[in-house]
């Protein structure tokens, strides 16, 4: 695999899960701020939940892979965006930043192992490769059921599985992120 095959896969991952979350977040800023909250059958309760949760990972382990510390994330309860649209413009701002942070990796950087400290006080050593797919596969997973939950609503759930085929260009035309 030559050396930036890996770094250039995470690069578009990270473009995927900002255009996905563009995606589904403009779907949820259809919705009253009742509907985002509402109780729903999912793993998190509601689509407030499920997409606050998804952006608290996302910030502790770009906390836990930049060195900044999981506890330093400046995100404060479960829920610190109650509303769709500030919810969505704390996630562009991560994605942004996500996708800086993938596109300046070195090929030595996606070996490099950081220690994670979980909540059960027990200490891992990760590479920093592992931690991004773990960080992809979290959010394609919980987008999934806001996605699945979104059809409970007045609002229709966005197609989010046009991103990497050349097919799927013109389905994306005009779209953040897809360049």
């Amino acid at each position: 695999m030559p050396d930036n095959a890996l770094r250039d896969h995470f690069s578009a991952m990270a473009r995927n899960s900002a255009w996905s979350n563009h995606r589904l977040l403009t779907t949820c800023v259809q919705l009253t701020d009742e509907e985002f909250a509402r109780q729903r059958t999912s793993f998190f309760p509601s689509i407030q939940s499920t997409l606050n949760h998804n952006l608290i990972v996302d910030h502790i382990y770009m906390a836990d892979m930049i060195g900044k510390g999981r506890r330093n994330i400046g995100l404060e309860g479960d829920i610190p965006f109650p509303k769709a649209a500030d919810l969505k413009r704390a996630q562009e701002e991560f994605d942004t930043s996500l996708i800086a942070f993938c596109d300046g990796l070195g090929t030595s950087d996606l070996d490099r192992i950081i220690s994670i400290t979980w909540g059960t006080g027990e200490t891992s050593h990760e590479p920093i490769r592992l931690v991004l797919s773990h960080l992809f596969v979290h959010q394609i997973h919980h987008r999934g059921q806001a996605h699945a939950m979104l059809a409970g609503t007045k609002v229709p759930p966005p197609q989010l599985d046009e991103f990497f085929l050349n097919y799927d260009i013109p389905r994306r035309k005009g779209e953040p992120y897809t360049s």
